[in-house]
């Protein structure tokens, strides 16, 4: 699973995958930045993809905390399903980004601590951002974060609207080079 996999993907639903290649472990690692591991009991994951997100947050998490990957694509969905098939507390849900609320309240929760994203904002017609962003928002502990990343700031103003706050930083070690976005 990795490249092959991914541009069979992007070619046959380019927007939806959103990206030519996996992303970057420098970018995962930039990703993760933000999140507070130690505290963290719900982490959601939107278009984990290839799961380097998830591989990542994974490594990272403590004992106990769940994590939710809602991923649409249902051959990415097979793949991370035979990749962790091992761990404890994983979720991968076939579904839409729309129904975090739907799929937290499935396993306990109300709201998610941290919610990371590889959704294509940039390529997702404006509506389903719009829907995504909102219920993101709704989920989202008042103390939590939502985490993205882009391969171009097109849609922070979009993004932005839904947060007070939010730090962008750029990660040069990724195919294209993409911006992390911190909001809370």
């Amino acid at each position: 699973m990795g490249w092959l996999s991914f541009i069979t993907q992007y070619v046959t639903a380019p927007r939806s995958v959103g990206a030519v290649a996996p992303s970057s472990r420098y970018l995962a690692r930039k990703m993760m930045r933000s999140i507070d591991f130690e505290t963290a009991r719900c982490i959601v994951e939107f278009g984990p993809g290839t799961g380097v997100f998830t591989q990542e947050i994974l490594q990272r998490r403590r004992l106990g905390t769940v994590v939710i990957t809602i991923e649409r694509n249902a051959d990415f969905c097979t793949q991370l399903r035979k990749k962790f098939a091992s761990a404890q507390e994983l979720h991968i849900i076939e579904g839409s980004a729309e129904k975090i609320g739907e799929y937290l309240r499935q396993y306990g929760f109300d709201q998610a601590d941290y919610v990371v994203s590889g959704l294509p904002f940039a390529s997702l017609p404006k509506e389903a951002s719009t829907a995504i962003l909102t219920q993101t928002k709704t989920h989202l502990h008042i103390n939590g974060r939502f985490i993205t990343f882009q391969y171009s700031l097109l849609r922070k103003g979009l993004i932005g609207r839904y947060f007070k706050s939010m730090e962008v930083i750029k990660e040069w070690r990724n195919l294209p080079p993409a911006y992390v976005l911190s909001c809370w």
